[in-house]
């Protein structure tokens, strides 16, 4: 099954992409699911599952973390608790990871490969402990960015995942993560990920209104 593991709509308060257009558009190209990843709050993206089950779209959420070395996509926390240190923003990477581990979530390295001035993984990739896979394939990056997560994701022995990074409904879907295992919840995304029965792909669907079929 095919999910965007990343997402966002107007409750990132960075763009105006309403749910529903959103939901709307992963059906319409033949995705079976999308997770949510609102900038920095998990507790934002509860009205954008509900639209998902009155559309009949599987809808997981996550949260989008800005650290002092880059963004992170983090899956399975429950609120806003994970956040204790009082701020938004360069919020020390490490220490996320490990708040967040302890609190049964995973982290995963978002778009590592793309210059964001001083807060730019990079190669600090390499030397980064706890992470659970790496977003290889991000439909905002240049294909070039793509490639050198890919080969990192590689040396480093971790599951790949790709999301398209939407902040409008065209962008939906360009890049997506092929699930050879069923994926009915974020227990069930996050054992997935964990077994490393995912990779990270350009959606074939994308820009067809035809459903993916699997790599």
């Amino acid at each position: 099954m095919w999910i965007d593991t990343h997402c966002h709509t107007k409750y990132s308060y960075d763009n105006w992409l309403e749910p529903l257009d959103l939901i709307r558009r992963a059906r319409a190209i033949g995705l079976d699911g999308i997770v949510v990843t609102e900038h920095h709050s998990y507790e934002a993206s509860a009205p954008v599952e509900a639209i998902g089950r009155e559309e009949g779209l599987l809808v997981l959420r996550g949260v989008e973390i800005s650290t002092d070395k880059g963004h992170l996509l983090a899956y399975g926390v429950r609120d806003d608790g994970w956040n204790i240190w009082g701020r938004d923003n360069y919020l020390p990477m490490e220490a996320v990871i490990e708040r967040l581990t302890d609190l049964g979530a995973i982290c995963v390295p978002a778009h590592p490969f793309r210059e964001m001035g001083a807060c730019s993984l990079l190669e600090g990739l390499f030397d980064l402990k706890g992470i659970a896979a790496v977003e290889t394939h991000n439909g905002g990056n240049r294909e070039a960015d793509n490639d050198l997560a890919i080969v990192a994701a590689g040396h480093l022995g971790l599951p790949a995942l790709g999301g398209s990074d939407c902040h409008k409904a065209a962008a939906a879907g360009r890049c997506a993560t092929y699930f050879s295992v069923p994926v009915n919840d974020m227990a069930g995304f996050i054992a997935a990920v964990r077994q490393g029965a995912c990779r990270a792909h350009y959606y074939p669907g994308f820009g067809t209104g035809d459903a993916g079929r699997a790599p």
